[in-house]
């Protein structure tokens, strides 16, 4: 693993196998790779990978542990974010990526069989179109959380096994106090600032929204 990168994590997460902490320091080398081949991540933006992407994924981490045998759909997932990381750190719960350009799940296909993730699902698909439901939806910030939401509301399937009722976990910056006005009082608005201590993090947030 990428020094910096494996301080930032096993600060954050000192419970992490040596497995998981193997396949973490792979992932930086990987998405070099491929970023170089098919752009999923801004160029300036690489070198900040594990803060700016999977310490921002594993948010969702801190925010809620999925129980083993959970079903979780990454809406949008680009290059798989926040799905991969979340599918490292809880190998028993199944996450499919979804996304509707097909090279961009050729990354994410090509990152599950490197690191040999079996729980990762990729789908080439308009999330709407996916036909499943999921006990969770993620996602990172694909559009105003009004229309993510008409868009997958129909994906969540009814349950409260996990520690939070069944919904949408959306991670998203700025300012958005107008949008989940409808929401209210169900939506649950987290600052992620509460859980990790970087500058990145000062205005990034975490929706939550049973549905």
């Amino acid at each position: 693993m990428e020094s910096s990168g494996n301080i930032i994590l096993q600060h954050y997460f000192p419970s992490l196998t040596d497995k998981q902490v193997q396949q973490f320091g792979e992932l930086g080398e990987l998405y070099k790779l491929w970023n170089e081949k098919i752009n999923v991540i801004s160029r300036k933006d690489i070198d900040a990978l594990y803060e700016h992407h999977v310490l921002h994924s594993l948010a969702i981490a801190k925010f809620i542990q999925f129980i083993p045998g959970t079903l979780v759909m990454d809406a949008g997932t680009g290059g798989g974010f926040p799905g991969v990381p979340l599918a490292i750190l809880f190998p028993s719960v199944k996450f499919y990526l979804v996304d509707s350009i097909a090279k961009k799940i050729r990354v994410v296909t090509e990152i599950k069989e490197q690191l040999t993730l079996d729980n990762v699902f990729p789908v080439v698909a308009r999330a709407e179109k996916v036909d499943a439901q999921f006990d969770f939806v993620v996602s990172r910030a694909v559009t105003a959380f009004p229309a993510f939401y008409n868009l997958i509301k129909k994906k969540i399937r009814p349950g409260n096994e996990n520690p939070k009722k069944n919904g949408i976990i959306y991670l998203k910056g700025g300012e958005f106090s107008e949008e989940i006005q409808r929401f209210k009082p169900k939506v649950l608005v987290t600052d992620i600032s509460d859980y990790y201590h970087e500058d990145f993090f000062k205005t990034k947030k975490i929706i939550y929204l049973p549905v």
